[in-house]
């Protein structure tokens, strides 16, 4: 039996680190390898996207688009999805249904704004339900089987010139 103080990583375990600046002798001496002075023979060097003075493909590229950061995402919640979370029981379809019962049932993403009700599927029972928004085709599909939808978000306003057309 070996004892705390005998015990050795095996061999090969660990790799010796190369030793630089020891000597020409050693193939790492003088300047260990990093060539002749200059900025890339220093310590905290990065040139990540220089192109040697060139001008670099991201200014010569044209910027496009625009991402909007204070966008709201929503976690889309199917009729026939939900459908089936009923049937299964893991919501109780005769109580009203809330946005934090369809998290607590794994449904919707809680790290987003809220929930979007939508029409993929077939809901077969009557349900009242609150989210966040719901497409037209899943409020007509719930009212169809005898539910009523409520949605906590106002629908965005259309422009003017768009409803006037």
């Amino acid at each position: 039996m070996t004892s705390l103080n005998d015990l050795r990583d095996n061999p090969g375990a660990r790799r010796k680190s190369k030793r630089l600046g020891r000597g020409i002798g050693s193939g790492k001496g003088k300047t260990s390898g990093k060539g002749v002075k200059g900025q890339k023979a220093r310590e905290g060097v990065a040139l990540n996207g220089f192109e040697g003075g060139q001008l670099p493909i991201y200014r010569r590229l044209p910027k496009r688009g625009f991402h909007n950061h204070f966008r709201k995402s929503y976690a889309p919640v199917n009729l026939g999805v939900l459908n089936m979370a009923i049937d299964a029981g893991k919501i109780d379809g005769a109580q009203p249904i809330t946005e934090a019962i369809l998290i607590a049932a794994g449904l919707a993403d809680p790290a987003l704004a809220g929930v979007r009700l939508l029409a993929e599927g077939k809901i077969t029972r009557a349900i009242t339900i609150t989210v966040s928004g719901a497409s037209a085709t899943a409020k007509a599909a719930v009212e169809a089987a005898g539910g009523t939808v409520t949605t906590t978000v106002a629908p965005k306003a259309k422009p003017a010139a768009a409803a006037a057309a």
